[in-house]
């Protein structure tokens, strides 16, 4: 873990006052920079000591095989890693005869800051050699939100009392060792992401150096170049260089005490699958011309500007607890960063920070991080729905080789195929084809966006629809069964009848029926006809929801409150998570959840719950889930908040917020819980917030935990910017742009317009007792 004195609790920056050796791999995460396309880890410039190097481009990855003791029909064949590519970060130092190591001579001060508002990381440290040379280097990194192919680096070192000679090498290196990369398991995978780059091309220009690779297997061709601006005194000399895997610039110099070396270095990157060597080479180059026209402090200005218009509309407000909105803020800038220009690409589950879940995206995607993007950027979360549509093709495949009807997503993948290869846990997690049905709902509730909704948005719909309604079937009652499937709970495989798959299965048929009759003449392109859409609206009409009326409480699924009852009382501390300790079988046959599942439906369905079984309930699932999964918190945190356990949210929600810069779930070296930190947004604006997009109109019930003064909020609906103000009494809604807006406010419809807030009273929460997680599994920061 993270103690809590490792960063300074800043409203807008994250700063590490001294370095931490043991942490690095945890800080090359959470200070990575990224705009969706380049993703750079924050690896130290000197390149050593590294926790794991990574540069990283969206969707850039090598093919490997799948192993399987005993294959069988419809398992995935090969998977896909997101690889680490060329690596422009590189700085090396020479002082006099000493290279610059953090590790030797005397780090005097070393500074780190996360500026939340610039987009960018200083660093600052003052190091003694060996031989007792004093210099000072500071750098400053981004990665450009205004010029998508483009980051650089600004590099200057100093002496500190005694002239120097200063040799730094600014470096452009392929295929670099990984550190920590585990493939030991199949060789066959780890002989494909050995060395996964092919050299094609090298040479240099001036300051210009440029390597081109392509992957050995998945045929993709990468493109990489650095140029270079130096400022230094009089007699400084450069040489360039370039090998197969290695191209560096040489800057030498002489600095007196006062006197300066500068150097900006541009990075420029693009990849492709089918085009030329030329064309994506010369793409590069044009980036860079691009970037040295702007210059460093034209791209620090432009990202600068990008985040204060993000800011103004996505920023969230907390008073009461200074470190929890540092940390609230932390989680929706790795959000903002993770999608800005990803343009037509996935938003991996590690963002672009790490190689975590191998570059994978998940469903987590479509049911975290676009509800966030949808209220904030919704242009991103359009960006990334295409992309959903741009592998339909693939889904619809998938289904066929299933022998299923319609579109079948994969459970986790990079390119659209399949690449899971425990099936309980992949191909039955059909869900996945809900929540891209989901945020494609929300999408057009929120946008309104004609264009969208007669093209990708009605075939997205329509063929998941076709898939429920060919993956499950009316009983001889006349309900409609969805068996044999695994929802969110993965410690509940192949169960009947989820209530979260069932009901995003009624849900996205309710809808594609809907949008069928509303474009009938789009729908019928795609064979739709009235017969089907009866077929949709039935189904859904009869969608199974099981339910103990012994026990009264919503089965998450057939005959979940029979299972074996797990003991929570006798399990150590050191047997979570239970997944690494308790073999599938015992966990599929207890009464032990993973993470939100029936939960989660409370949250996404609450309208189909009475209030008082929805408290029920919640307390029922809040007894035997035990938070495996970073997912988890930020879910009970919203439906905490609606039945009225406020203060209870408020610990899922920190536990949430410092899930990386505490390293709660001990795995931060492997890239930040991106889903996790989506879900902050999730527990603030739907949970003390009370929003819901459910209905004909933005629902909002507000509610502030007592830890907390005031709550504030932005969200973009529909053309319009809406502000919302909480305190522990009131709740105001500013319509800052737009025309007026019709709401409800705990119940009551209101209209709010630009011409003056709208204040209304908050009622109290209803009492109700404290619900008790399993022994051991409380909410909330744990003891260091």
């Amino acid at each position: 873990m993270i103690g809590p004195d490792v960063f300074t609790v800043e409203p807008w920056s994250v700063t590490e006052r001294e370095l931490h050796l043991e942490l690095l791999a945890q800080t090359e995460s959470i200070f990575a920079l990224s705009n969706g396309h380049i993703g750079l880890r924050a690896n130290l410039d000197e390149g050593e000591p590294a926790g794991s190097p990574g540069t990283f481009l969206n969707s850039f990855y090598e093919k490997h095989p799948l192993p399987y003791a005993e294959s069988a029909y419809g398992n995935p064949e090969a998977g896909q890693t997101m690889i680490n590519v060329t690596n422009g970060k590189v700085f090396r130092v020479l002082v006099d005869d000493e290279p610059f190591d953090v590790r030797y001579g005397k780090l005097v001060r070393h500074e780190r800051t996360l500026d939340l508002r610039e987009g960018v990381l200083r660093r600052e440290c003052e190091w003694i050699s060996p031989a007792g040379l004093a210099v000072h280097i500071r750098s400053t990194r981004l990665v450009s939100f205004a010029q998508r192919s483009i980051a650089a680096i600004l590099f200057e070192v100093e002496p500190v009392g005694d002239a120097a000679r200063i040799g730094v090498q600014s470096e452009l290196v392929a295929n670099e060792p990984v550190a920590g990369s585990d493939n030991s398991v199949d060789p066959r995978a780890a002989a494909a992401l050995e060395a996964p780059l092919i050299s094609e091309e090298h040479y240099v220009h001036e300051m210009r150096v440029t390597l081109v690779h392509r992957t050995r297997a998945s045929g993709l061709r990468v493109a990489a170049a650095i140029d270079h601006v130096i400022d230094g005194p009089e007699g400084t000399v450069t040489a360039a260089e370039s090998g197969h895997d290695l191209g560096r610039l040489t800057v030498s110099t002489e600095l007196q005490p006062g006197e300066k070396l500068r150097i900006v270095k541009f990075l420029g990157y693009g990849w492709s699958s089918q085009r030329s060597l030329p064309s994506l080479r010369d793409q590069v180059h044009l980036a860079l011309a691009a970037a040295r026209r702007t210059g460093w402090e034209g791209l620090v200005k432009a990202q600068r500007e990008y985040l204060a218009d993000v800011w103004e509309r996505a920023d969230i407000q907390l008073d009461g607890d200074a470190a929890l909105q540092q940390a609230v803020r932390f989680a929706l800038f790795h959000v903002i960063q993770a999608a800005a220009r990803a343009e037509l690409r996935a938003i991996p589950a590690k963002g672009l920070t790490g190689s975590g879940y191998d570059g994978h995206t998940f469903w987590d995607m479509d049911a975290y991080t676009l509800p966030v993007l949808t209220y904030s950027s919704p242009l991103a979360a359009r960006d990334a729905l295409l992309w959903r549509h741009s592998t339909l093709s693939l889904a619809k495949a998938r289904a066929e080789e299933l022998g299923l009807e319609g579109a079948t997503f994969p459970w986790r993948t990079i390119r659209g195929q399949e690449c899971s290869a425990y099936w309980p846990a992949g191909t039955a997690a059909f869900h996945i084809n809900g929540d891209v049905a989901d945020a494609v709902r929300r999408y057009l509730f929120a946008t309104e966006d004609h264009e969208f909704e007669t093209g990708p948005a009605l075939e997205l719909l329509v063929h998941t629809a076709r898939l429920w309604r060919s993956l499950g079937h009316h009983d001889a009652q006349g309900g409609f069964r969805i068996e044999r499937v695994t929802g969110p709970d993965e410690y509940s495989a192949l169960v009947d009848n989820n209530v979260f798959t069932n009901l995003m299965a009624a849900r996205n048929m309710e809808v594609a029926a809907d949008l069928a009759v509303r474009h009938m003449r789009h729908a019928a392109t795609l064979g739709v006809t009235e017969e089907e859409v009866a077929s949709w609206r039935d189904a859904a009409a009869a969608i199974v929801v099981p339910f103990d009326r012994h026990a009264r409480i919503t089965q998450q699924c057939n005959g979940f409150t029979r299972l074996r009852p797990w003991d929570f009382d006798a399990t150590p501390p050191d047997d979570y998570p239970l997944l690494l300790h308790h073999h599938n079988y015992i966990l599929y046959s207890s009464r032990v959840v993973k993470q939100a599942d029936l939960v989660f439906a409370i949250y996404l369905f609450g309208n189909r719950w009475e209030e008082d079984q929805k408290a029920r309930d919640f307390a029922f699932y809040e007894s035997v889930t035990v938070r495996d999964s970073s997912l988890s918190a930020s879910i009970q945190g919203v439906v905490a908040a609606e039945v009225g356990h406020l203060d209870l949210a408020l610990d899922y929600l920190t536990e949430s917020a410092f899930i990386d810069l505490r390293d709660l779930a001990f795995n931060t070296r492997d890239g930040v819980h991106l889903a996790a930190l989506s879900g902050v947004w999730h527990t603030v604006v739907a949970g003390f917030g009370g929003m819901r997009d459910h209905s004909d109109a933005l629902i909002f019930a507000p509610r502030l935990p007592s830890r907390l003064t005031r709550l504030g909020f932005g969200m973009l609906f529909r053309g319009r910017r809406l502000r919302v103000e909480v305190t522990p009494d009131q709740a105001t809604y500013e319509l800052l742009d737009g025309e007026p807006l019709e709401l409800l406010h705990h119940g009551e419809r209101m209209t709010v317009t630009s011409e003056e807030p709208l204040r209304c009273s908050v009622p109290p929460a209803p009492p109700r007792p404290v619900p008790h997680s399993p022994a051991g599994r409380e909410p909330g920061l744990r003891p260091d």
